[in-house]
């Protein structure tokens, strides 16, 4: 995974994945810009510590070099400059990365598309859709006056089926058919564009929820036996260094890849030397569920958010019907509509 000599740009490196994938390049050689909105001159967040100078730092002490610039991607203008900026310094750009996000605080959780707040919902996706829309569209005529390289959309699953929230679902399934757009108006031109979702995230905020650091991670396990196949945002940095680093990786063109399968396939460790393979572990989890006699609320929830997520997916159509036929038995409220007789 050697970048030397690459000039990359993160956007939405504060935290989170984005600063996980700077760091990544930064440890493959690369030089990193890291853009947000939060920095040691004023963040956005109050609530979070975290800054674009901090990650800039983290890439070069990883041994790239890093760069914060202060951008709003929802203005174009400073998204333009940003360019401009790149363009002085480096005349190219190999590798554009689109992490941005902030929808968070945004997703309401638990309500149906006709209860929800539709001024919050296109609010999100300002910050999840159209800021990548508008980075795609002032970075690329930099990569295009260059040798080509790899455009990678971060996204949250793999899937084509639903995620629980009409807003949510609609950012995230958004940013993959970007991808696949991108990719087919740059058939012509050396550019590959992805989609790229990483597993159980252990991000700042996560590690936060649950009450541990990186260093104890694994004593929130027994809150949540999931969290055991958790990962670092470093290991989806590292299979994004693994892809920009890869010369025959136009074979991914457009497609939704997964941090898990691209782990194994370029043989990638996380910085605890482990391959969690969140795929293996879900189905494997619905396969011991659905065998059990008395299923817990839990798992009766789970089952009801899995179904829908693997609508569409032939590979699962055993699977789905045999998690139709648990709930059948075995009830259970609908998480998208809890009021909802059964």
């Amino acid at each position: 995974m050697n970048l030397q000599g690459r000039i990359a740009l993160v956007a939405g490196a504060t935290r989170g994945a984005g600063r996980g994938i700077a760091r990544a390049l930064g440890e493959a050689g690369a030089t990193v810009y890291c853009t947000g909105r939060s920095s040691r001159a004023g963040v956005v967040d109050p609530q979070r510590p975290e800054t674009i100078e901090e990650t800039a730092e983290l890439v070069t002490a990883a041994g790239g070099t890093g760069i914060a610039v202060r951008v709003d991607h929802t203005e174009e203008d400073a998204v333009a400059q940003l360019f401009e900026r790149i363009r002085a310094d480096h005349g190219t750009l190999d590798i554009l990365i689109n992490d941005i996000w902030g929808g968070d605080a945004l997703t309401e959780w638990g309500k149906t598309c006709w209860e929800v707040d539709v001024r919050q919902g296109f609010a999100m996706m300002e910050r999840a859709i159209h800021t990548h829309i508008i980075t795609n569209r002032h970075g690329i005529p930099l990569m295009l006056d260059g040798n080509g390289g790899l455009i990678v959309e971060l996204t949250d699953g793999a899937f084509y089926g639903y995620r629980g929230q009409l807003f949510y679902d609609l950012c995230k399934i958004s940013v993959i058919r970007l991808a696949y757009a991108l990719s087919v108006e740059l058939a012509d031109h050396p550019i590959t564009a992805v989609a790229v979702t990483p597993g159980f995230l252990r991000s700042e905020a996560v590690l936060d929820h649950f009450g541990v650091t990186e260093t104890n991670w694994r004593d929130a396990v027994e809150k949540d036996p999931h969290f055991a196949m958790s990962e670092t945002p470093l290991l989806v940095g590292r299979v994004i260094a693994a892809l920009a680093a890869d010369p025959d990786v136009r074979r991914y063109a457009g497609q939704p890849l997964t941090c898990w399968d691209l782990a194994r396939h370029y043989g990638v460790k996380d910085a605890d030397g482990r391959q969690p393979h969140w795929d293996e572990h879900l189905d494997a989890t619905v396969e011991a569920i659905i065998d059990r006699d008395s299923p817990s609320p839990d798992d009766v929830l789970l089952l009801r958010v899995r179904k829908p997520q693997i609508d569409f997916d032939r590979s699962r159509a055993d699977q789905r019907a045999r998690i139709e036929t648990f709930l059948r038995r075995h009830g259970g409220r609908d998480p998208l509509d809890p009021d909802k007789p059964d």
